[in-house]
């Protein structure tokens, strides 16, 4: 890597990249820019397709990355100690290191599409940190990719990366565009079964479910869950069994555990498919509707 350059004025303009950050995701001049926060985020960030810009943080962490750094010998590349770190960022920032990223060009669902067998869908999913933990557990369990619609929050922004743990800059994922439900039937269209998941009481046992071929899991906001269109547009409604007087687990873990039971029988590299394969099975239910 370049050797760091030691920053002494926070308003330096080679650092407006990470200034005020607890607004800068907000702002029309910052929206093409990327904020990952902490050593492996920086990592993963560096090693993603997003095109870095800096690095900026303390002498600490910048030698922890110093082999990663070392691919980027033209990245500028500032040091400072925590107390000014958190001046410039405008909280405090306990991770001691920061990157900075251009946001590539949308991917079309086509692209994102091709070659997948595993996705997740979501709908109206606004909460950063729930939308950066459920990036983080499609990438646990191989899913790959995630669809969006289009009132989702920005998966991009610091919040969600940094709770993804830089995840969602190596999940591909994409805009679903309106009309909203029907945009689902590109997904049928290519062949993937849709399995909305619910807490509904007449929803099939997510036990019971034989993992299709190709399929898509529909996840709902905090709250209020998948719209009845949604439901409506789905191959089947599944749930996840729970104790009684409990009706809900958070988005971020009804999905993983939902990732779990569809991939517990998927090796690493996508399984060839049959295309028109949309058929859900299911397998010993008397034990499971309770």
């Amino acid at each position: 890597m370049s050797h760091p350059v030691e920053v002494t004025d926070p308003a330096d303009p080679r650092l407006a990249d990470f200034r005020d950050l607890t607004d800068a995701d907000v702002r029309p001049d910052r929206r093409g820019v990327v904020i990952a926060e902490g050593v492996a985020v920086v990592e993963r960030l560096l090693t993603s397709r997003y095109q870095a810009r800096a690095v900026f943080g303390e002498a600490t962490r910048l030698d922890v990355l110093a082999n990663v750094l070392a691919g980027f010998p033209d990245l500028p590349v500032y040091s400072a100690n925590r107390w000014f770190l958190s001046d410039v960022v405008g909280f405090r920032l306990t991770r001691g290191v920061l990157a900075s990223a251009n946001r590539p060009p949308a991917p079309s669902v086509a692209d994102v599409l091709a070659g997948a067998t595993r996705v997740a869908v979501l709908e109206s999913l606004n909460d950063f940190e729930n939308l950066g933990s459920l990036f983080r557990n499609a990438a646990a369990f191989g899913v790959d990719a995630v669809l969006l619609d289009a009132r989702c929050a920005d998966p991009c922004y610091r919040r969600s990366v940094r709770v993804s743990m830089g995840h969602v800059l190596h999940v591909p994922f994409a805009v679903l565009p309106d009309p909203w439900p029907e945009a689902l039937e590109t997904l049928r269209e290519s062949g993937f079964t849709l399995l909305a998941l619910t807490p509904r009481a007449d929803a099939m046992p997510l036990p019971a479910v034989v993992p299709p071929d190709r399929w898509a899991i529909l996840l709902g906001a905090e709250g209020p869950g998948l719209t009845a269109a949604v439901r409506s547009a789905a191959d089947a409604c599944v749930r996840i069994p729970m104790a009684p007087g409990v009706d809900s687990l958070n988005v971020a873990t009804a999905a993983a555990v939902a990732f779990a039971h569809l991939t517990a029988d998927a090796r690493i590299t996508p399984r060839p498919v049959d295309s028109r394969a949309r058929t859900v099975r299911v397998t010993s239910p008397d034990h499971l509707s309770s």
